[in-house]
């Protein structure tokens, strides 16, 4: 019996019990729409987690004041205030691979322009700081180092305090006031979207950190700052370069030897890495047990298949009575099975782009992506499935008694 006569007889005993061949397929359906649905949302959000790491580059250490005790409570990282501006400009002058560096000065604040206000955050920085974030600016320019030095009251704003406080002006050479001190809109930042931790990027005012210093956050310590990041010209100099920068501002600081750091340097090229394996773990979860539905459709495909041999066992010893082989039996519960998983496997692929694409519409934060490998991976699971657990129905049919199956009713 050849491949075309199977088909057509599989085809037919599936047409005669549609319902039961639909409800056979259901758990086929579920466990690959499952499947589409979890490869989506994980390459989506692998995707967005690769975008931001391209955004913020692999090639960076942060450095931040380290903790402080108050009484017997640890307060976290950042919270002491050791951290100096004139160690950025010592680091960037004594460590040949650095090529760039900023130090940081953050705060919240109410901002206003005419009658329209807005609470947005207000972040200090050097010049270098939009090169090393990749930053874009679309309209205006760049504050310069000589109006850093001589604390300028200039300012660059994101497309959220754009929105809410220009709408469609243009906001070039207007004046904003940040805790009642004017500021001169000197450029508009491109969008920049989320962080990885979820906050609105460009919900942000960035100024010149001596401006910040002096006139917007008003410290207490002038030069201290709340951190600084360092651009190294690779990933490889990265461990040499924060080992110096470590010695040096252990001598900076006068840390002696039995003393713990009172900053911390971060890698953040590990933080990116450690964050995309855990995606990946992540990932791997959730399509494991999304195929687990699969293995449950494909148990259900086999007790069908096997109620299917034992109604049609009469049919079975007619076909062996006129000359078919016990591997054309096989064959053809092999193909009934194999044609009910691809079938469930393409109206659940069909389900899952759909329920996909309907999940990010409802929820605008959830990045999907239906990839081509996805598809067919759905599919080669839906023939696997098909062969495994309709392996033994199969088997079990071509091992009847052709005398047998002409007696049975």
């Amino acid at each position: 019996m050849n491949w075309n006569s199977n088909f057509r007889v599989a085809i037919k005993a599936i047409r005669i019990n549609k319902m039961r061949s639909i409800l056979t397929s259901l758990g086929i359906i579920i466990g690959i729409m499952s499947v589409i649905i979890m490869l989506a949302i994980s390459e989506g959000a692998s995707q967005n987690l690769s975008k931001q790491i391209s955004s913020l580059g692999s090639n960076l250490l942060i450095i931040q004041p380290g903790s402080v005790k108050a009484g017997i409570r640890q307060m976290g990282s950042g919270s002491n205030t050791t951290l100096k501006y004139s160690d950025g400009t010592v680091i960037k002058k004594e460590i040949n691979s650095v090529i760039a560096l900023s130090s940081v000065m953050r705060g919240n604040s109410q901002v206003v322009y005419r009658n329209q206000n807005w609470l947005t955050s207000i972040t200090g920085v050097d010049p270098e700081y939009l090169t090393i974030q990749k930053w874009t600016i679309i309209l205006g320019r760049v504050f310069n180092e000589k109006e850093n030095i001589t604390s300028a009251k200039v300012c660059l704003i994101g497309q959220t305090v754009l929105e809410n406080l220009f709408g469609d002006l243009d906001p070039i050479g207007e004046t904003i006031r940040i805790k009642g001190i004017p500021f001169k809109i000197i450029g508009v930042l491109g969008e920049k979207g989320q962080s990885m931790r979820g906050s609105d990027e460009d919900d942000v005012i960035i100024i010149p950190i001596r401006t910040a210093q002096k006139r917007i956050f008003g410290m207490d310590f002038p030069d201290m700052v709340h951190m600084i990041t360092v651009q190294i010209i690779s990933e490889d100099k990265i461990p040499d370069a924060e080992k110096r920068i470590e010695e040096l501002l252990k001598q900076r600081h006068r840390i002696k030897a039995n003393q713990e750091n009172d900053f911390s340097i971060r890698n953040l090229g590990e933080i990116l890495k450690t964050a995309q394996n855990i995606t990946k773990i992540m990932s791997l979860l959730l399509v494991s047990i999304a195929s687990i539905s699969l293995i449950v459709g494909g148990i259900g495909i086999m007790n069908i298949m096997l109620v299917s041999v034992s109604e049609r066992t009469r049919e079975i010893g007619v076909r062996m009575a006129v000359g078919a082989k016990p591997l054309d039996i096989q064959l053809q519960f092999l193909t009934e099975a194999l044609i009910l998983c691809l079938f469930g496997g393409l109206i659940g692929v069909v389900l899952g782009i759909g329920a996909s694409h309907l999940l990010a519409f409802l929820f605008k934060d959830l990045h999907i992506k239906i990839s081509i490998f996805s598809i067919i991976l759905s599919f080669g699971f839906s023939a696997t499935i098909g062969v495994i657990f309709g392996f033994y129905p199969a088997f079990k049919a071509s091992k009847l008694n052709p005398i047998d199956a002409l007696r049975r009713e």
